[in-house]
């Protein structure tokens, strides 16, 4: 009703103009004639040319409708109009265009136009062709209605879009332009990306052939809230290929002999396309020799022909080889090459335990770490070797089935323990370089492949050696002589000390139970005290015999006399003591003090004894003298007998 009454006050708005028209016309012509009419000219005009006009319609309900003729009048008005909504998309008729417009026919009370610019993609536009639009505004700022083709396009390759993805239809893109990982496609006036891991199953090293071309997509996934949209045309080829890998697979038997193209490079190897299918060819399946990186063989898209190895129907996965096209190299190894030849090779691997020596291209022989030199003293094989040195070797053993071989670069050299008996004989003195350490002895080398072994016990006669570390280090030169050898076991027994006399066979002079020595203490352990005594010797004092008088113990770095209480010439060992020295002082002390007081008891006995014999010959009138010495024999008695317990 709200239009039906805005059509209604329009029309009435025009009929009014109309009528003012209308009126301002007649009166102009009255006023013109009226300069050349007289008043009574007039009237007779108006009345002869409009005798049958009825002054007084409007009086008689002119213009006046029925309800019912209103209503049917309304209805035929409203038929000439199309409803439309703003938001919504509708067609249009183009009726004109112009330089800058469109203007189009869309139903409504007024025609809309749309900016030239908007229909770049349809440069055949003309007169009569029908497009769609979608309605801006039913009247902008000047009345006009707005409408819009770009939106209308956008709108619907929205809704396109949505139903391919939500379907997994394939639609049509056109790839404008290169971006930073991919390509951006026009899908009916919407941009979408295409990363260029979903251009092609292969990688695509290009993106610029791409440009500039229509493809057909997927679309893999829409961001609602910005608009993305993301495509692919890759899963089309997977579609495809996945069809054609199942009848390649059910087609493959092993050692079949296929085409393929390099289509990727990797570290262990090379992915190579069988035209539909992909197949892997492992390094070790490219060359019969030993190669870093297949690409020391193979380029991208270089066409070979390959092997069948293997393969699996459910994964669908292809083993292919590159080298089983060409004979083993061990069948071309000569004859002359048999054990105890002499051959030439390059080093192509370096390991823990040994070297391999490539004599030609698929051949490889082990020379292990004790075959590369006469020395016990296992070293690291990167001491003698490294990769691409050129050496000769000694085939020690040979496996011609089985495609092994042994080699030997210390056989090429003379053993040097076939001349060791001469050389090293027991007793003789030689310099010996310090190769490895252990808990119970040093291992030295006299020459290249002669090692000796000198024990912990045979380092030093005076010091107790811990470790072999206390005493010297790995590098080091050592007097040594050669206490035992063992030719047939290559064992050679060598020692330090022995270059000097035995010292303690004078240190038991010196060193004797219950001589005094001065000493300073090295070191202070739970159990005791190292000490240093003279001439470089060590005693040990356990920790009752650290007591000092006072009742305090020598601390480390003090010095401080020791008395020897024990000492063992086989096992080297001096044991000490300080407190023993005061505690005897003090005893002889004790018992000197006792002599003493016994002594002065010894002479008052005696001088009693004159006393009483004295007394009986006295007369009575020397009883006070007698009482007098009574009393002094009484006092020297009683010492006498106090004075031994004292003692006790």
């Amino acid at each position: 009703m709200a239009k039906k009454q805005e059509v209604e006050n329009e029309l009435k708005a025009k009929e009014a103009d109309l009528e003012t028209v209308t009126a301002t016309a007649q009166e102009d012509a009255i006023e013109s004639e009226a300069d050349s009419l007289s008043i009574e000219d007039i009237k007779a005009n108006i009345t002869t040319s409009n005798e049958d006009f009825d002054w007084d319609a409007d009086e008689k309900g002119f213009g006046n409708y029925s309800d019912a003729d209103r209503a049917k009048l309304e209805a035929m008005y409203d038929v000439t109009f199309s409803s439309i909504n703003q938001g919504e998309i509708i067609e249009g008729i183009v009726v004109n265009i112009n330089n800058k417009d469109v203007v189009l026919n869309i139903g409504f009370k007024s025609d809309g136009m749309v900016s030239l610019s908007e229909f770049r993609d349809t440069p055949d536009l003309k007169i009569g062709d029908t497009v769609d639009v979608f309605v801006e505004s039913q009247e902008d700022a000047n009345g006009q209605l707005v409408l819009s083709r770009k939106r209308a396009k956008t709108q619907k390759s929205w809704e396109r879009i949505n139903s391919a993805l939500d379907n997994d239809e394939i639609i049509t893109g056109f790839v404008k332009s290169r971006t930073k990982g991919g390509l951006i496609v026009d899908i009916m006036g919407v941009e979408a990306f295409l990363p260029g891991s979903q251009i092609d199953i292969k990688p695509i090293r290009d993106y610029d052939v791409y440009v500039g071309k229509t493809m057909e997509f997927k679309v893999v996934k829409i961001n609602h809230e910005f608009k993305n949209v993301v495509v692919s045309h890759k899963v089309l080829i997977e579609d495809d290929l996945e069809n054609q890998k199942t009848e390649i697979v059910a087609k493959l038997e092993k050692g079949q002999v296929l085409e393929g193209t390099v289509k990727n490079i990797t570290d262990f190897g090379v992915f190579i396309d069988l035209g539909g299918v992909d197949g892997l060819l492992h390094i070790t399946d490219i060359s019969w020799g030993r190669i870093e990186h297949p690409r020391e063989v193979l380029a991208l898209d270089q066409k070979i022909n390959v092997v069948v190895l293997d393969f699996d129907d459910e994964k669908k996965r292809i083993a292919l080889g590159l080298k089983q096209l060409t004979p083993h190299p061990w069948q071309s190894l000569t004859e002359d090459i048999q054990v105890g030849s002499k051959v030439k090779g390059k080093i192509v691997t370096v390991a823990d335990y040994g070297a391999f020596l490539e004599i030609i291209p698929g051949v490889e022989g082990l020379i292990h770490v004790s075959e590369m030199s006469w020395s016990q003293n296992l070293r690291n094989p990167q001491e003698f070797l490294k990769v691409s040195d050129e050496v000769e070797a000694q085939v020690l053993t040979l496996d011609r089935d089985e495609r092994k071989m042994s080699l030997g670069i210390k056989q090429l050299t003379p053993d040097p323990w076939q001349q060791a008996g001469d050389r090293y004989a027991v007793g003789t003195k030689h310099v010996a370089t310090v190769k490895n350490m252990t808990n119970f002895g040093v291992f030295v080398e006299l020459e290249d492949g002669i090692d000796g072994l000198i024990h912990i016990s045979d380092l030093s006669w005076s010091k107790k050696v811990n470790h072999p570390n206390e005493f010297t280090k790995v590098g080091e030169k050592l007097d040594v002589v050669v206490l035992e050898l063992d030719v047939d076991n290559r064992k050679l027994s060598l020692g330090h000390k022995q270059l000097e006399e035995n010292p303690w066979d004078t240190f038991e002079t010196i060193f004797n139970v219950d001589s005094i020595h001065e000493g300073t203490v090295l070191k202070v352990t739970d159990k005791g005290a190292i000490v240093a005594l003279p001439y470089g010797v060590e005693g040990f004092a356990p920790t009752k015999h650290l007591v000092k008088e006072g009742g305090a113990s020598v601390k480390a770095e003090e010095t401080a006399e020791f008395k020897v209480i024990e000492f063992n010439k086989e096992n080297k060992r001096i044991v000490i003591s300080h407190s023993r020295i005061w505690e005897e002082q003090r005893s002889e002390a004790r018992v000197a003090d006792f002599e003493n007081r016994k002594k002065e008891a010894k002479a008052t006995t005696s001088a009693v004894k004159k006393v009483k014999d004295s007394v009986e010959k006295s007369t009575l009138g020397d009883l006070s003298v007698l009482a007098q010495l009574k009393e002094q024999m009484e006092g020297a008695e009683s010492k006498a007998k106090k004075a031994p317990k004292t003692e006790e």
